[in-house]
């Protein structure tokens, strides 16, 4: 019976490293992607940052000189 148990606790051990690979590889699926969006936004926002600064401070501090 003890060698019964042992077998089953095993199956399940391995039924749970399984599980948690598979919850981490999700995760840093996530992660991966969420990177990319938020780098994606900080370009785009640096990029109308750049445009509006030049549009708007650049222009007043030419024409007051």
């Amino acid at each position: 019976m003890g060698v019964v148990c042992s077998a089953i606790a095993s199956v399940f051990a391995a039924i749970g490293r399984g599980i948690m690979a598979i919850i981490s590889a999700i995760g840093s699926v996530l992660n991966a992607i969420v990177g990319a969006i938020t780098s994606v936004f900080v370009t785009i926002f640096s990029c109308l940052g750049d445009i509006f600064c030049c549009r708007c401070g650049g222009g007043r501090r030419r024409g007051t000189v």
